[in-house]
Parts: C-alpha cells; structure tokens; sequence
C-alpha cells in the first residue's frame, strides 16, 4: 500500500463505539464522522473541549462553546447488539 493511501476503516459513520482508552474511557457514543486520512473518528458527546470563538456572523456573541473533538480510531470499539465490545462488526439476519 501508499504511504500516502488512506487505510480502510472497519468504523462508519453512524456506528455505535464505545471509547478504550483516554479520558474518556467507558464512554460509548454515535460516529458522527470518520476521517481515514487523519485515522480518527469524531464520536457523538466525546472527548469534547471548550473553545473560544470570537464574534461572527455564525456566533454574533462570540463566547466559549463545546466541541466535540475527533480521536484516533485505535481508541474506539465497536458495540454489540448486546451492549458489549466487539471487534467484528455485526450482521443482520
């Protein structure tokens, strides 16, 4: 393979992931997005951090909001239909 080929992700967007390491380790969550480039995956209320936005026409206040924040797909699993960790994504029948 390239080095610069992206390396094909077993995670999709709209998968359910539960969080293996880091901070917020135990937590589980919906992808919201995956970047393969980058290899990390944006999870739905994870790993999220303030930032400060200066006023604009999205934000005319400006002010400190939170942001979910993307984290490397090696600290993610996949979750079951029962609730569990797995690393094989599951069929329907």
């Amino acid at each position: 393979m390239l080095p610069d080929a992206p390396m094909k992700l077993k995670i999709k967007k709209g998968d359910t992931v539960i969080v293996i390491a880091g901070n917020d380790k135990g937590k589980t969550g919906r992808v919201i997005a995956v970047y393969p480039k980058k290899m990390r995956v944006l999870v739905e209320g994870v790993n999220v951090r303030k930032k400060h936005m200066r006023p604009s026409p999205a934000y005319p206040q400006g002010g400190i909001i939170s942001k979910e924040m993307p984290i490397h797909y090696s600290n993610v699993m996949l979750v079951g239909p029962d609730g569990k960790p797995t690393r094989k994504r599951p069929t329907e029948k």
